[in-house]
């Protein structure tokens, strides 16, 4: 057996790691994946008995931040493992190969696994003036990733300039830069958003197409619903500010290091879906909001265009006393026949009442008397 298609496990053997890190890495990469526990069997069984998925990754209209974020996952031995066992044939930013070995190596994998390699692509496709604002090998990015497409068993789009365009859509958009679901058919098409997407959630996904032969839970966009189904509103530590109302207002505001909520200077938290606020990005350090920025919806769609970054929309979706930040308790005398919503709005009412009780019970003695009289 070539080392090409040895197992997941044999390789691992080969690199020195026991079997207990070896079934420590597979109950890693089923919670990186979002697997039950209960799942975690099969990705073991996947990774014994499976040989590695062949991989073509190409790279087009983009920074190469998705790569960078990718071989910098939390986990130590995440390059080491998967970027070994998914036999990476072709990447133009880590492959030593260079010229017509690279184009052979390409081309090669290609024919040889036709309908079971992995097609990973970073990076938005130009459609202008037939392409030609990106071009390999004397070929348009568009002509490659069409070819590539019709023999792949499944494509991820990384990041946010393959999966909606990202500021290479921006209006006006010179170079026709397209998404990559847009100008393909027939292939199953994985979107991984952001800019750069989380590591993690790049392993994950690609780990659940390893284990499982099939592509994760997708939501109406095309994500996987493990790691875009919550705005990062809902799991930002800044949220219990937001419900009791308490607000940075601008950036040297004293109340941005206490936590308040970064909701007035643009965060849009509460329109993103991705899983910034419970996956810390550089090994699990930090992530923008905990940083002191708001979120600037990387993984949304158009977010280069959807107005300016530090101006906060006026509402949001919601119910109840989250439907607009600035009129924050207005809709507390508003009945509403959803038990709850009428539990979200107790509940402020609840955190308001007690931190006017706080304020008050600070207050100098004489302001009190005063109070009283």
């Amino acid at each position: 057996m070539s080392d090409a298609r040895l197992t997941m496990w044999e390789h691992a053997q080969l690199q020195g790691y026991s079997r207990r890190d070896f079934l420590r890495f597979c109950t890693w990469l089923a919670a990186a994946a979002g697997i039950e526990a209960s799942g975690i069997g099969k990705v073991v069984k996947a990774m014994e008995t499976k040989p590695r998925l062949p991989v073509v990754w190409f790279h087009f209209q983009e920074c190469t931040c998705c790569s960078e974020s990718f071989i910098r996952s939390s986990h130590p031995i995440v390059s080491d493992i998967v970027l070994d066992k998914i036999s990476l044939d072709y990447t133009e930013t880590l492959q030593a190969a260079a010229g017509h070995q690279a184009e052979e190596a390409l081309h090669n994998t290609m024919k040889k696994y036709k309908g079971e390699y992995l097609m990973l692509v970073e990076g938005s496709v130009p459609t202008e003036e037939n392409g030609i604002y990106c071009c390999i090998a004397g070929r348009t990015a568009l002509d490659i990733v069409k070819e590539a497409a019709a023999g792949a068993k499944a494509i991820v789009a990384w990041g946010s300039c393959a999966s909606n365009g990202c500021i290479q859509a921006a209006k006006p958009n010179p170079t026709g830069a397209t998404p990559v679901h847009k100008v393909i058919s027939g292939t199953p098409v994985i979107n991984v958003p952001g800019c750069p997407p989380i590591a993690e959630v790049m392993a994950g996904t690609i780990v659940h197409l390893l284990a499982f032969g099939t592509i994760p839970q997708l939501d109406g966009l095309g994500r996987p619903m493990a790691f875009y189904s919550r705005r990062v509103h809902d799991t930002c530590y800044r949220r219990p500010n937001y419900d009791a109302g308490l607000f940075v207002q601008t950036f040297d505001d004293e109340n941005a290091k206490r936590g308040y909520c970064l909701y007035k200077v643009g965060c849009r938290g509460p329109v993103t879906y991705n899983s910034c606020g419970i996956m810390r990005w550089n090994n699990g350090v930090s992530y923008p909001i905990q940083s002191g920025h708001g979120c600037i919806g990387c993984s949304e769609a158009n977010f280069w265009d959807n107005g300016p970054f530090y101006q906060h929309l006026a509402s949001f979706p919601g119910f109840g006393i989250e439907q607009t930040a600035d009129n924050i308790g207005v809709a507390v005398g508003i009945a509403t026949a959803a038990g709850i919503a009428a539990h979200a709005i107790s509940t402020n009412i609840r955190k308001r009442k007690l931190i006017q009780e706080e304020i008050k019970s600070s207050e100098p003695a004489s302001l009190e008397k005063k109070g009283g009289a």
